[in-house]
Order: structure tokens, then sequence, then C-alpha cells
């Protein structure tokens, strides 16, 4: 694990500094000046004058840096500039570069799984994407965890098989649900996840939970179980309102419909019809939540 704190430090910082120390040098600054001005030690000068300090090219030929280090340079050396200021001004650019930016591909090369993650975004952000998609693909393994130990599981999975899904807080589609691939099987008494949970690979159970959204449910997650009389039972002996709706119409909208007329329904189940098995979806705030509720029925 890599920080880009560590990039900016180990990668960036030594290029930058050496380009402006050069800069302040030409323009006829002390190494004791130019090292008072930057916060640094004269052997630093000292090494950044004779090419002593790696640098990397990609920081050395972008253009913004480039004007950055002529600004902060004109401005110290005449005093226009305060320290603070020029410091201000450095922090900006960097916030800059590492979203979406230079600094932000130079993190990825450092740590390839970023890479999975397409478009402007910072790694500080609190509400970014990345964020988010990762938070997600955590609760949904925090609740296989939990559906893998608990004794009995196995039992409760339809034959089609059952899904535990994630979606994103702004969720506009199956690409931002993240499940189990394939689907969650009974192997000999045994509940079997055939791999990690990944965004996009939950069809069924993913179009259920959408469509509950869009019918008004604040639910983020669901997993889905066989259906039979002694679920419901005991689903509502939690406290769980169960609401049925029409297996025969199209699901997105029968799923939408049920849950427009009951808005607090956090169990949706269809009974079958003509080659339609009868299932039992369970909605809750988060993935280990809905483990969970599937769990207390063991």
């Amino acid at each position: 694990m890599r920080f880009i704190e560590e990039v900016v430090v180990d990668e960036f910082l030594p290029t930058f500094r050496s380009m402006l120390a050069e800069d302040l040098r030409a323009r006829g600054l002390t190494q004791n000046e130019v090292a008072e001005l930057l916060g640094i030690s004269q052997s630093a000068v000292s090494k950044y004058a004779h090419g002593d300090v790696e640098r990397r090219e990609e920081v050395l030929q972008d253009e913004r840096v480039i004007d950055l280090v002529a600004r902060l340079g004109e401005g110290l050396a005449s005093g226009e500039m305060s320290r603070v200021q020029a410091l201000v001004e450095a922090e900006v650019l960097v916030r800059q570069l590492e979203r979406g930016d230079l600094l932000a591909t130079m993190h990825e090369r450092a740590m390839p799984g970023l890479a999975e993650y397409d478009g402007d975004f910072s790694v500080h952000d609190a509400d970014s994407g990345v964020r988010a998609a990762e938070r997600a693909l955590a609760s949904v393994r925090r609740g296989l965890r939990i559906l893998e130990n608990a004794s009995g599981f196995a039992a409760l999975i339809p034959a089609v098989g059952s899904n535990l899904v994630e979606c994103l807080p702004d969720a506009a589609g199956i690409d931002d649900v993240a499940g189990v691939p394939g689907r969650i099987l009974d192997v000999k008494g045994r509940a079997t996840v055939p791999g990690a949970p990944e965004f996009g690979v939950s069809e069924h159970v993913a179009r259920v939970l959408l469509a509950a959204r869009a019918g008004g449910s604040d639910a983020r997650a669901a997993v889905n179980v066989r259906y039979d009389e002694t679920v419901i039972a005991g689903l509502t002996e939690q406290g769980l309102t169960a609401v049925a709706f029409d297996p025969e119409d199209e699901v997105d909208a029968s799923v939408r419909a049920a849950v427009e007329s009951n808005p607090s329904a956090d169990v949706l189940y269809q009974t079958g019809g003509f080659g339609i098995e009868p299932v039992v979806y369970v909605l809750a705030d988060d993935a280990a939540s809905a483990a969970e509720v599937v769990r207390g029925l063991l």
C-alpha cells in the first residue's frame, strides 16, 4: 500500500524543489538564501545544483509545474511573494495534480488497483466514487462471510441460486451495484461463493434492488432466499414488513409498484408462476445487515 503523499514526497517534491532552487540560483541568490527561502539545508541546495538528486521527467516537462516554478522564483527573489504564499500556490497545484492528473497517474503506477476507477477523482475526497465503491465491496465481502459461516444457510438458497448485492448511493444502473459474479449455490449442503464481489455482475437481484429504490425504498442492499410461508413468518417476526409482487408482470415495474404501495417494505416476495420459482428478497441498508437478517432465520 503506497499513499499518494509518499508519491508527492518521494517522486514529485525532489524534482519540484530542484527546479525551484535552480531558478532562484539563476536569479543570483546564494545557496544560503535559497536554502532559507525553501526551508531546506545548504547541502540539499548543493545537491540540487550539482544534479545529485534524481528528477522525474514527467514533472520536469509539465507546463504547469514550469510556469509555477517561474512565478515562485520571480516572487521569492524579488520579495513580492512571501514563503507562505509560495507554499499555498504550490499546495494548490499539488491538489490539482492529484485529481485525475499527473500525480494521480504516478500514484496509479504505484497502486495499479486505482487504475480500475476511471474519471476525475481525488483519493482525499471523502465523497469520492473510489471510496464509495470500495466501501460497497467491503460491505458485500462482510455479508458474504456472515452467510458462509451461518450454519444452515445453504438450505435457504433457491434453485436459481442466491446473490448478495449493494449499490452505490446514487446508483443509476446495474454497473453501480456490487455483487457476486454468477450466483451463490448450494453445493452438497454448503453455500459456495464463486468469486470475489464485483460491480455489474448481478443482473436479477440488482434489478430488484434498483426497482425497489425507484419505488421509494432507501435500501442499498438486497439478498434473495427461497420462498415458503415459514420464511416470511420468520422475517415478520424480526419486525420486517413483507410485500408481495406479481412475478408474471415485468419485474422492474412490478417491484416498483409493490414498494410504491408500501414504501416501508423491507421484504419483497413472489409466490411463483409458470416456469418461475418463488423467491424472497430481503432489503437492507447495507449488505452485512441483509446477511444478518438472513442469519436470523436459522
